[in-house]
């Protein structure tokens, strides 16, 4: 039986699922000798702002300032997003860290392979994917590549000069475009190539000292060269067609960039396959981002929708009728304000971290929302 199998097996509730994904992620710890972060996102929240975004860099570096070892592994669940933001993650990392190892079990697209290059190692297994790091620009509603956009106005470029006439049908076009845009087009796809050129070279490559085939020394220049051909070929929308295309594990090896196949190690593949499990039937609530180490978590949630509270009979008790994120199940909740009060007949006290375990299914869900609205309406602090 698989790792998912067994676990629905047990119908853990969220505490233990939570200790025993932190069990999987000390064992990642111990068998990787280093420090562990994650970063993921629930791909499945597309309505949650999953992306790499600012916000990111709070939590990030709070759970860093939990760690002090001397190396750190960062397994990254991401659909991607902001790449500047990705360049400041990576920042945060090396400040702490001059040895850093990148974990992929699932997916880590686009700002998530800026970040995944900027590890002295990248590991990966057989459901593993990284992305195309191509820019992609929005105008006028849409999303595409800017490398797709200048090779667009190139073609049309190429057809005037062969036949001495613009296509009419392009003019619109034409016409929607400004050179501050295409400009700016230009400038993304350079800063991805660049900063994943850079990083390469600085990081990756600088053990590199020989060449195995001559066993010749290798230069500066010849790793900044290796590491520019990697980025230019990460950045090619042309190869790639699209920018969710996932880049595999034989992928690279045709690309001859060395990645760690995790899967070689039994021990450590049953670690990482039972923490991404966990971690994916974290995901089954409300919670659609996740930052954590061993010891210490923040968690991300959906805010859900928070009727009204309603008055109690007793002064200074308001109850909330929370549904569950995940299996619908409605829970009253007693809130007290100011102060403590008995527990009345059918509701379920406030939770003291906010966050309510559903009695049906174990889901999380954050009631923080409706405790600033009760709190804003009456002028009253609830008491847990």
């Amino acid at each position: 039986m698989g790792a998912y199998g067994e676990y629905l097996e047990k119908q853990m509730d969220f505490a233990a699922m939570t200790q025993e994904r932190k069990r999987q992620l000390c064992r990642i710890a111990a068998l990787r000798k280093s420090d562990v972060l994650v970063f993921a996102s629930d791909l499945n929240k597309g309505k949650a702002p999953v992306a790499i975004d600012y916000s990111d860099l709070l939590p990030i570096a709070d759970q860093l300032a939990n760690l002090s070892g001397d190396r750190l592994d960062v397994l990254i669940e991401s659909p991607g997003g902001s790449g500047e933001v990705a360049e400041d993650i990576v920042r945060l990392l090396r400040e702490k860290y001059d040895r850093i190892s990148v974990i992929v079990p699932g997916w880590c697209k686009s700002a998530g392979t800026l970040i995944a290059m900027a590890a002295d190692e990248i590991l990966m297994g057989p459901t593993s994917a990284l992305g195309p790091i191509d820019a992609q620009l929005s105008w006028q509603g849409k999303v595409f590549s800017a490398d797709a956009l200048l090779e667009g106005v190139e073609k049309i470029k190429r057809e005037v000069e062969e036949t001495g006439n613009l296509n009419r049908a392009y003019i619109p076009i034409l016409q929607g475009l400004s050179p501050g845009e295409l400009q700016s087009a230009q400038n993304a796809l350079d800063f991805a190539r660049t900063v994943v050129r850079d990083w390469l070279a600085k990081y990756r490559f600088r053990d590199w000292t020989t060449h195995s085939s001559t066993g010749e020394p290798v230069t500066d220049a010849e790793k900044k060269a290796r590491a520019d051909e990697i980025a230019a070929l990460l950045c090619n929308h042309k190869r790639w067609l699209t920018h969710g295309r996932s880049i595999r594990l034989e992928d690279f090896q045709k690309m001859r960039l060395r990645i760690t196949d995790y899967s070689a190690d039994a021990d450590l593949l049953d670690a990482i396959t039972r923490y991404y499990t966990l971690l994916h039937m974290s995901f089954a609530s409300n919670i659609y981002k996740l930052f954590e180490t061993p010891q210490s978590q923040v968690l991300r949630f959906i805010n859900m929708p928070v009727p009204p509270p309603q008055q109690a009979q007793e002064a200074n008790i308001a109850v909330i009728e929370a549904k569950c994120a995940n299996c619908g199940e409605v829970t009253r909740v007693q809130a007290n304000l100011g102060a403590a009060h008995p527990l009345q007949h059918g509701l379920a006290a406030y939770p003291k971290n906010n966050v309510l375990l559903c009695p049906k299914c174990g889901a999380p869900n954050n009631l923080v929302n409706a405790r600033r609205q009760i709190e804003a309406q009456t002028k009253k602090t609830i008491v847990a």
